[in-house]
């Protein structure tokens, strides 16, 4: 059988490649075309009648008649659609919503189109088609790949929202899904504790040659958990049970009465390792291991950094620059997370790093890039997004043809991540606004900053009158931590998978945000030119010489 997958994807994945090599030797007239092939598509929809589709000849006079938007602005049309609307951004229909969090604490509906979900099924291929090319091997035994719940909801209209990654692994043929070692029901168990252990001991019991998932904390996650429960994982392969009680959902735990079966051979194994090492370590289980695939860039780069402790000295392939919104690149080789402007897929816009957040920036296209500059990157995709500023700068680490090779280097103004979780400085500011209103605290000046080191958010707080220690660490941490997840619902997941733990306050010596200023303004920068920074991309050096202490939370 995987001799005949490996066929399929050669034999489909090299047209593909010869088809996009072709297109990324002339980036300009590729995109060019995609642009006119999205507006002449869906020219009849709303937006495309309220925006004079039909009317643009040029790409000067698409950019002079569509504004920039992020999705705030996108946020009315994308409630037409979900009361029931027809043909409001695109001609097509949705056939789904990419669920995310958004900036407001309301939840981001992403249109998913059949283009769309085409498109990146394309993508996809030739992604398997690159990875198998450099490593032959990497298909030969069972697969590891971690998705999300394929629907979570409906809108009021009956379209489903929930994640297009879980719709498209539904779409894969029955013989293929069979070599992936986790369900899709496993990603509908609610306690994440349990759906942690039941993924790892499915994991367990088989060969596995290949580890995809987006997020390098999960697979640091499922080996902490391994080693956390092996003694348990080990009885349960023996036994032929789950291992694990999931009587609080019936539909799930009626599906995994009749899954499994006594495998006493493998259980063997892993005692054996067990006895000799210690530990059931990831290395020593799967020796046939051949290539992990999760992101590489960014802040998420510090954990993927760590995988060798836990999986050995295997290649990484990240898999690729992508986002609720649109998938952008395709990588083509290992340990970078740099990859192929997906060119064929999207059309895009580029704003110099030093311009963005002013007006009337210039724009250019990606056949207009330098190697070595940073961009924040807008999109015009299939399902409806137009001139779309992701909010996301990225970084030109060369060409491939003439296309240029992309990497994601931060989140764009007021919003930063540690794994995934896209947090707002708004989210900071409502969830500090309850603390306030909840504790009457005394806050005079606060702001957040990720810390990779340990994964967890850090708050700055500057107190105007004193509070206990055991007060701040019982009673304000902890509701913090549950503000925050209220308003960010990929914050929540995470925390409960415990890919983020609860944050900490750094208090802070009276008159920090008062030297934080007058240092600025000493630099030689206009006083109007100031503004306080409420989320940080990361720790800012001065504020470390104000900290009179750190309270962390007992929880984690």
């Amino acid at each position: 059988m995987n001799t005949l997958i490996k066929g399929l994807i050669q034999c489909y994945g090299r047209p593909t490649s010869m088809c996009f090599d072709k297109a990324a030797g002339s980036p300009k007239n590729t995109q060019k075309s995609v642009l006119h092939k999205i507006l002449r598509k869906n020219g009849q929809s709303v937006f495309g009648k309220a925006h004079g589709f039909s009317s643009i000849r040029s790409e000067t006079e698409f950019r002079k008649q569509i504004p920039v938007r992020d999705f705030e602005a996108f946020r009315p049309y994308i409630n037409q659609i979900i009361s029931g609307k027809k043909s409001v951004l695109t001609v097509s229909e949705p056939i789904m919503f990419n669920l995310t969090s958004g900036t407001t604490g309301e939840s981001k509906y992403i249109p998913v189109t059949r283009e769309t979900q085409a498109a990146e099924i394309n993508l996809i291929g030739q992604w398997y088609y690159w990875a198998l090319r450099d490593h032959p091997e990497f298909l030969d035994y069972f697969r590891l790949a971690m998705v999300s719940s394929v629907i979570e909801g409906r809108t009021a209209s009956g379209i489903p929202f929930g994640s297009a990654s879980g719709m498209i692994f539904n779409q894969i043929p029955e013989f293929i899904r069979r070599l992936y070692v986790i369900p899709d029901w496993v990603s509908q168990i609610k306690n994440y504790e349990k759906r942690y252990f039941l993924t790892v001991r499915l994991a367990a019991e088989k060969r596995i040659s290949f580890i995809m998932t987006p997020n390098p904390s999960t697979l640091i996650r499922l080996a902490e958990v391994m080693n956390k429960s092996q003694e348990e994982i080990i009885r349960a392969i023996h036994d032929g049970v789950a291992g694990i009680d999931l009587s609080e959902q019936p539909e799930i735990n009626q599906k995994v009465a009749h899954f499994f079966k006594p495998n006493k051979e493998r259980a063997k194994f892993l005692a054996g390792i067990l006895q000799r090492t210690g530990s059931i370590h990831a290395d020593e289980i799967w020796p046939e291991l051949k290539l992990l695939a999760c992101w590489l860039g960014g802040s998420v780069g510090i954990q993927a950094r760590r995988l060798s402790s836990f999986y050995g000295e295997k290649p990484i392939r990240d898999i690729g620059y992508m986002a609720s919104e649109a998938h952008i690149t395709i990588p083509h080789r290992d340990n970078t997370s740099s990859g192929i402007l997906a060119i064929q897929t999207n059309y895009y816009e580029f704003i110099p790093e030093e311009s963005y957040g002013i007006e009337n920036p210039s724009v250019l296209l990606s056949h207009e890039l330098e190697q070595g500059k940073r961009y924040a990157i807008l999109i015009t995709t299939r399902s409806g997004l137009y001139r779309y500023d992701i909010n996301d700068i990225v970084e030109v680490t060369g060409f491939y043809q003439n296309t240029p090779l992309l990497a994601f280097v931060r989140k764009g103004r007021d919003m930063t991540s540690i794994t995934g979780e896209k947090m707002h400085a708004n989210h900071f500011l409502s969830a500090l606004e309850e603390v306030r209103r909840k504790f009457n605290l005394p806050v005079d000046h606060f702001r957040a900053a990720p810390d990779f080191t340990t994964s967890r958010y850090a708050i700055y707080m500057e107190l105007n009158s004193a509070i206990t220690d055991e007060f701040l660490r019982n009673q304000v941490i902890p509701f913090l931590d549950q503000a925050l997840g209220k308003l960010n619902i990929e914050y929540a997941q995470k925390r409960q998978s415990k890919r983020i733990k609860s944050p900490y306050l750094c208090l802070m010596r009276q008159g920090w945000a008062d030297e934080v200023r007058r240092k600025f303004i000493q630099s030689g920068k206009r006083d109007v030119q100031y503004k306080w920074r409420v989320l940080c991309s990361e720790p800012d050096a001065q504020d470390a010489d104000f900290i009179l202490k750190t309270i962390e939370s007992v929880n984690d």
